[in-house]
């Protein structure tokens, strides 16, 4: 018996049983999120069989189930950028009609020259197009397809098989029952650590009333564009709204808004204590901004099932507060409807490994360099009231180090739960960085197995040079 919340509940004693195998590979990435695509791909590339598993029905994590196109919002006419599987996103998808210009359509002669005296039009082209997150479903089974990669959706993974310290593959659960897959290397690319955790790796979580929020992001329609654009025009947000910079931010403009939030609170049509204060993406000619990022809830613990399952209906609820506030306080929106509600919350911080090397504050602020580089990442940190925006070419190496846990051989860990301390948190959690990590553990998990070592020990000047013939930069 144990007491959760005050309840006592009971403890079921499962019978041995024999599971069946469902697949073997030679690397297993478990999360199809931006570090999992990019590291099946990285490692595909590389020669070797790789099966890539996600539990929702669509590959893209954050950017399809949280609809968070905005991949390299970050970048300006300076930004120095890492390069390899993460441009290739934007390429194939603008080549695909599968992306956004987000400037393309304003008309006013003085916001586009403040646009491009920030570095964010240059020579008539944004430095940045917004993911159509829809059609990066799409863009997402190609890249899968294209790479040779074994896709698996719709698959849970809920243990690992751990023997000598080695991780040998992981327990799945689906509609097909409870079946393994083993693997010469795996990489966790939960986003949450789940496999590390499961294998007993060393970790770290903060108490959830210190983690970064949670946030359900919607979409809507029906919006007077022209309307709405002067009225951002007239009333532009800034960077300095919303986090301590380094001065050279503070004015550059963002998409900011809170004026019609704060107006439904003052009316009481929003309680006092709820935070709505949003970002919106993009615009299309039909009227519609397909993503607001605005929903942010606090001492939620994306590892904990009975708060995700409070943040999501909670979240819904809040929605429909700020689509009704929109349209009664904020021009262009008077026929708006809701239009989309993201599948999933997108979360920003739980688990961290214990890895290798921990990168710190410290390192991103002062453009680290290391000789064990998997890539370069800009200097670019957004949480716990900071915004420091990569404006005039700084950035930080990505060491090996942060991707390789303690304790467990073979297994590798990309994206926002690799090891690093509270402020680079900020920094590595960024889609940029996440596939900066999830391509550096594809190549370093194939070349492993190739030369028959362990990862910890693999030859980094070999992924090096493998991640350099995949268009990565890593100095």
């Amino acid at each position: 018996m144990f007491s959760y919340r005050g309840k006592i509940m009971n403890i079921i004693e499962e019978p041995s049983r024999k599971t069946p195998v469902l697949a073997e590979t030679d690397v297993l990435i478990v999360g199809g999120g931006p570090a999992g695509l990019s590291a099946s791909i990285a490692a595909a590339r590389e020669g070797v069989n790789t099966i890539l598993i996600e539990r929702y029905g669509c590959f893209g994590g954050v950017i399809t189930q949280a609809m968070i196109g905005t991949i390299a919002w970050y970048r300006y006419a300076k930004t120095v950028d890492a390069g390899g599987i993460g441009l290739e996103f934007e390429t194939l998808a603008k080549s695909m009609n599968g992306s956004i210009n987000i400037f393309g359509n304003v008309k006013n002669k003085d916001m586009v020259k403040t646009l491009e005296e920030e570095g964010l039009i240059v020579n008539g082209e944004p430095t940045y197009e917004v993911l159509d997150t829809e059609m990066f479903k799409h863009i997402a089974d190609k890249l899968v397809q294209d790479a040779n990669i074994t896709p698996l959706l719709h698959c849970s993974a809920v243990d690992a098989i751990i023997e000598n310290q080695t991780i040998k593959g992981i327990i799945t659960e689906s509609k097909s029952g409870r079946q393994a897959i083993l693997a010469k290397r795996v990489i966790d690319a939960t986003g949450d650590a789940d496999i590390a955790f499961h294998s007993g790796v060393p970790f770290r979580q903060s108490p959830k009333n210190e983690l970064m929020g949670v946030t359900v992001n919607w979409g809507c329609s029906g919006i007077n564009i022209g309307k709405f654009l002067m009225y951002v025009y007239l009333n532009p947000g800034s960077i300095g709204d919303w986090g301590e910079t380094t001065g050279k931010e503070e004015n550059s403009f963002s998409t900011y808004l809170v004026e019609p939030f704060n107006k439904a609170k003052e009316a009481g049509e929003i309680p006092k204590d709820v935070n709505i204060e949003s970002y919106w993406t993009n615009y299309t000619d039909a009227g519609e901004i397909t993503s607001f990022n605005g929903i942010h809830m606090k001492d939620i613990d994306p590892t904990n099932v009975w708060d995700l399952t409070q943040a999501e209906i909670e979240g819904r609820k809040r929605v429909l507060w700020a689509v009704n506030a929109l349209k009664k306080y904020t021009p262009g929106f008077k026929k708006a409807r809701l239009r989309t509600i993201g599948s999933s919350l997108g979360t920003r911080e739980s688990r961290k490994i214990i890895g290798e090397y921990e990168i710190t504050e410290h390192d991103i602020r002062n453009e680290a360099r290391f000789d064990n580089s998997i890539g370069i990442c800009p200097e670019f940190i957004d949480g716990y009231g900071i915004a420091v925006m990569p404006t005039t070419g700084r950035y930080f190496q990505v060491p090996y180090g942060i991707i390789v846990p303690q304790k467990i051989e073979n297994l590798l860990v990309a994206g926002r739960c690799v090891a690093g301390d509270k402020i680079s948190h900020a920094a590595t959690r960024q889609i940029c960085c996440c596939m900066v990590t999830g391509q550096g553990a594809g190549v370093a998990a194939a070349i492993s197995i190739k030369d028959n070592v362990s990862c910890r020990d693999v030859n980094i000047t070999k992924v090096q040079e493998a991640l350099k013939a995949q268009d990565v930069r890593i100095e």
